[in-house]
């Protein structure tokens, strides 16, 4: 374990070289949250008062949007994905074969400096935002949904770790990855929450996607938080996040050593 430190502290240190780059990053995100927040203000604006959308009142939908914000800086991946392509494509991943460290571990180390460093700066500009809407943001609906949230945040983190890794290690078969990456970013964005809340979908539509992955990445953590998923459904709905993070390991695997018997380098 402690060279996968090593390569944290490492990573730390890189990343503190870009620090202004992800506090700019973190506030520029704000910008497309706050056009966001207006028009579902306007939404609501032009209901009857104390009306909601799909069971969420206007503070609980601001509280979403901002709660998924939260998330995604603790979780999403930045360039994790693009630079194990990068790897794979020019042969930088022939040293690490031949070493005594596991490269998926030396990447997830990376993964977890580069968050670390992102979730502190953004906790700037982040913090400020919510500060403003305070009037509008909810706490937890219950120390055990509070509890809960951090859980799920984990697990959504590892979750978004192994589904980009996986994507990236197409590249032992393609040459250019940027088209699956870009597409399953897109599926993403809508399948986890990012967009709007999947539950103000038609009910079958809700249903097929969470038969997915993705609403356990940023929608399951904020209904989590809000309370809209307690009791046995609280339960399962971690069985199942933690079920796609065990799946999504055993797959990343699998893809890992079907790709190595066919990678080859040539050079130095």
């Amino acid at each position: 374990m402690d060279k996968y430190l090593q390569v944290f502290l490492i990573g730390i240190q890189n990343t503190l070289v870009y620090r202004v780059n992800f506090l700019f990053r973190a506030a520029v995100a704000l910008i497309p949250l706050t056009g966001t927040l207006y028009l579902w203000k306007a939404v609501y604006a032009g209901k009857a008062e104390g009306s909601d959308v799909a069971g969420y009142a206007l503070s609980q939908m601001i509280s979403y949007y901002l709660l998924t914000t939260v998330v995604d800086a603790f979780t999403a991946v930045a360039e994790d994905d693009w630079q194990i392509a990068a790897d794979i494509k020019d042969g930088h991943i022939s040293q690490f074969l031949i070493r005594p460290i596991n490269y998926l571990g030396y990447r997830f180390s990376l993964y977890l400096s580069g968050r670390s460093i992102y979730t502190v700066v953004a906790l700037l500009p982040v913090g400020l935002f919510v500060f403003y809407l305070r009037e509008h943001f909810v706490w937890p609906a219950s120390p055990v949904a509070a509890a809960a949230f951090v859980v799920s945040v984990f697990c959504a983190g590892l979750l978004q770790f192994l589904i980009a890794c996986t994507m990236a290690l197409l590249a032992f078969w393609v040459v250019d990855v940027s088209t699956f990456i870009f597409i399953q970013f897109a599926f993403e964005y809508i399948a986890s929450g990012h967009l709007f809340p999947i539950d103000i979908l038609p009910r079958w539509a809700a249903q097929i996607l969470m038969l997915t992955p993705y609403p356990y990445l940023l929608y399951f953590p904020a209904g989590v938080y809000l309370g809209r998923v307690t009791g046995p459904d609280l339960w399962r709905g971690l069985s199942i996040q933690m079920a796609w993070v065990i799946g999504g390991f055993l797959l990343l695997r699998w893809v890992w050593s079907r790709g190595i018997r066919r990678y080859s380098a040539v050079g130095g």
